[in-house]
């Protein structure tokens, strides 16, 4: 994404077999935001973008051991992004933190998604 120059940083990076992804945000391929006012489909496309960066690295959601959820008005969002994460992982069950926050990078960002896989095992 254009914002990793610009920003100084890496859409994942790995050490050893930790693959490092940082927070995903709903953007598309051009940087252009998705989804504004629409929770769900904000969740769903930085979803798809932790899999275009597991993809990369040549690995799956079910590497993934942990993820951090930031979310902007969380009483409002809490069943929603339980019930979307559960979706994504299905039975796979890594560890989880969710924050409530009071803003995130971008003005209409609803949410962000951090995660952390181990490479080399399903």
């Amino acid at each position: 994404m254009p914002w990793e120059e610009a920003y100084g940083f890496s859409q994942a990076i790995r050490s050893g077999s930790t693959l490092y992804i940082s927070g995903q945000l709903s953007h598309d391929m051009d940087a252009n935001f998705v989804g504004e006012g629409d929770f769900e489909l904000q969740v769903r496309t930085t979803f798809a973008n932790i899999d275009r960066v597991l993809e990369a690295h040549s690995a799956h959601k079910d590497q993934i051991v942990e993820t951090m959820v930031y979310v902007k008005n969380l009483r409002e969002h809490f069943e929603d992004i339980a019930r979307l994460h559960h979706e994504y992982f299905g039975n796979h069950r890594p560890t989880s933190t969710l924050l409530g926050v009071v803003d995130l990078a971008l003005p209409p960002q609803l949410v962000e998604i951090s995660a952390v896989a181990i490479l080399g095992s399903a």
